[in-house]
């Protein structure tokens, strides 16, 4: 029989308290705190984020104006501007790192059967991609990105079945995309889907060498030498399907294996790409697919950007944005996981509009998302993100 927890308790309640504690022992998150732990950070950061707030005055406003409820949602610490604003300067972002962390696991495994994800392949597929956000230098001087105006970047290794985010490395905008392939742990026999951007031949060499694959845009300026090429069906858009070896003296000395030139015509955007890959094995046309899926992480990146608070920052040291991106992050997983727990078919920015007028009610989130009137559901605009929809 249901319990009489208020919907916001039931989100948190898929967060494990025990990992929680101990992740907060870890970092000391809670030394030399009397009244307002690191958990009640964590709530408050969260009720932010599902619910819009725009500010540290409008997060204390709205959870102050039901006092009694916030025993019942878990918050025991007195919710004060000051209190907020000192916990995101000083409370260690890791913590709220390494629980996203433990929320990736368990939200992949409930959308290992994706369908979404068309390709049929059994190995795993991943996006890597970043998205800047633009900051103010005078506010943000530790992240300045040009001359006049300071930025962030999200490093996003999407896995798109599903696409459930699997890792992510904030930066100051000047960090070049290609660096992420440093602290990147390749997995074996999985495919990284890139843009040119991440053209470095010994980086890319590393992930061969891990037994991983990628597929990225050749560069027009690529100098190679073709050693054979297979037969292709050009009404499928494929026009060559080549086995090169890089020729230019620093590149071949940096990539000493071969590699896999495609080349393919997109009747739709009137366009030719050249796409390179390390796997010699799989379909041409399956690179050109692959290389198409890659558009999911874009999308990733507009939705998390339209209905998650990460362009306007509560706080404006590292540790503040780090804290907030990332709570924003275990959010979307959490309410990518209730999703499937539930086994409802409205889409996320669904789900989230209706927890954001319902963080407060004493209602069974099952009978919320289940019997939802549709009048009220929104239609999504084809030109919208439409995840799991």
């Amino acid at each position: 029989m249901y319990s009489g927890a208020t919907v916001f308790s039931q989100v948190m309640g898929h967060i494990t308290r025990y990992e929680f504690d101990k992740l907060v022992a870890k970092y000391h998150g809670n030394y030399k705190v009397r009244s307002f732990s690191s958990w009640d950070q964590f709530l408050s950061m969260s009720f932010a984020q599902l619910s819009y707030r725009r500010s540290l005055r409008d997060i204390e406003a709205c959870l102050n104006a039901q006092p009694g409820k916030l025993y019942h949602m878990g918050i025991r610490g007195n919710v004060a501007r000051s209190n907020l604003a000192r916990a995101n300067e000083k409370r260690d972002w890791r913590i709220y790192s390494d629980l996203a962390q433990k929320l990736i696991p368990k939200a992949r495994i409930l959308y290992l059967d994706d369908s979404d994800f068309t390709l049929n392949l059994e190995n795993t597929v991943y996006a890597l991609d970043s998205s800047t956000i633009d900051l103010c230098l005078t506010l943000f001087p530790w992240a300045q990105f040009r001359k006049y105006k300071s930025a962030v970047k999200l490093h996003t290794l999407l896995d798109l079945r599903g696409s459930i985010p699997t890792f992510i490395d904030i930066t100051s905008g000047a960090i070049h995309d290609v660096n992420v392939l440093d602290v990147l742990i390749p997995e074996a026999g999985s495919f990284y889907i890139m843009d040119k951007g991440y053209i470095d031949f010994e980086r890319l060499y590393q992930l061969h060498k891990a037994q991983a694959f990628f597929v990225t845009r050749a560069k027009s300026n690529l100098a190679y030498r073709r050693l054979y090429s297979k037969p292709v069906d050009k009404k499928t858009g494929l026009r060559s399907d080549q086995t090169i070896r890089l020729i230019g003296p620093k590149s071949s000395r940096l990539y000493p294996e071969k590699l896999r030139r495609v080349r393919y015509y997109d009747a739709n955007l009137d366009r030719y790409f050249v796409f390179l890959t390390n796997n010699l094995e799989i379909p041409a046309l399956t690179v050109a697919d692959l290389y198409h899926e890659r558009w999911k992480i874009e999308l990733f990146f507009k939705w998390v950007k339209q209905h998650l608070r990460i362009k306007a920052f509560y706080g404006t040291s590292a540790n503040a944005v780090k804290t907030q991106v990332w709570i924003a992050v275990c959010a979307y997983l959490l309410v990518a996981i209730i999703k499937k727990k539930i086994d409802t078919e409205l889409s996320l920015y669904t789900i989230l509009q209706i927890l954001s007028v319902s963080l407060f009610e004493k209602v069974s989130i099952n009978q919320l998302l289940t019997q939802t009137d549709s009048r009220f559901l929104e239609e999504q605009s084809r030109n919208q993100l439409n995840l799991w929809d």
